[in-house]
């Protein structure tokens, strides 16, 4: 099940003004243009902002994601038809030949399952054409990124158009390695509303993204820095081998 901040219809509908500097993506463009890619599946794709800025340039687009109100959010974007838009998780993707499959930002640590992780790698691999990417980032355990993760260091007020001044923070919850749970709440002026959604991710270490990696076939062609977070995460480029 989506976590609230994606599948509630209220929350979903401010993620994207909530969080607005998107410059985490365009590592991602760049590789997308490297690769020469004009099919990309985008697990997780949430809002549709990168699919989006693949589908602007041309790109044929599938994004997936279990959250209907975020889907229900992309598609009623601008250029929103021009991708292909599925509800669901990796396990109910038809069959695809696509240049390039990613997952952004948090989307592999928020496949805390190990069974959903390798049917997710697995179904990436099946809807790769042979010497296709996957690309995708985890943020390195050693790091300890959750030790940020507070009201001191988050709260923030957003005024945001049509929806008035939205407080929001972020709480850390639980930190039983290799999952962290948080809780960000969100207190709407408008109407005192206050909702919550509470998250979990896994840490995976380098060394176990590799192995699994392996098990389903996948080269790990290259791990690199993330460029908007250098030294705090691990952004993996593998691909399906010509002959797979």
């Amino acid at each position: 099940m989506a976590d609230a901040c994606f599948g509630h219809p209220r929350l979903a509908a401010i993620y994207d003004p909530l969080d607005p500097d998107r410059g985490d993506l365009d590592p991602y463009v760049r590789l997308a243009t490297e690769f020469g890619a004009r099919r990309v599946l985008d697990i997780g794709c949430g809002t549709g902002v990168f699919a989006l800025l693949l589908a602007e340039r041309g790109v044929e687009v599938i994004g997936i994601d279990p959250a209907r109100a975020s889907i229900d959010v992309a598609r009623a974007k601008p250029g929103g038809d021009r991708v292909r838009w599925i509800c669901g998780d990796a396990t109910v993707l038809p069959p695809l030949r696509v240049d390039l499959v990613t997952m952004t930002a948090n989307v592999a640590q928020a496949i805390v399952d190990p069974w959903l992780w390798q049917k997710t790698l697995r179904a990436a691999y099946a809807s790769l054409r042979p010497g296709g990417y996957l690309v995708f980032e985890s943020r390195d355990p050693a790091r300890r990124a959750w030790q940020e993760w507070n009201r001191e260091s988050s709260y923030k007020v957003t005024d945001i158009p049509g929806v008035g001044r939205v407080e929001s923070w972020v709480q850390l919850v639980e930190v039983r390695l290799p999952l962290v749970t948080f809780r960000w709440s969100y207190v709407f002026a408008a109407d005192g509303q206050v909702l919550t959604s509470e998250s979990t991710l896994r840490f995976r270490e380098r060394s176990e993204i590799e192995a699994d990696l392996s098990s389903q076939g996948f080269v790990v062609d290259d791990i690199r820095d993330a460029p908007d977070r250098p030294g705090k995460e691990f952004v993996f480029l593998v691909r399906r081998p010509e002959a797979g």
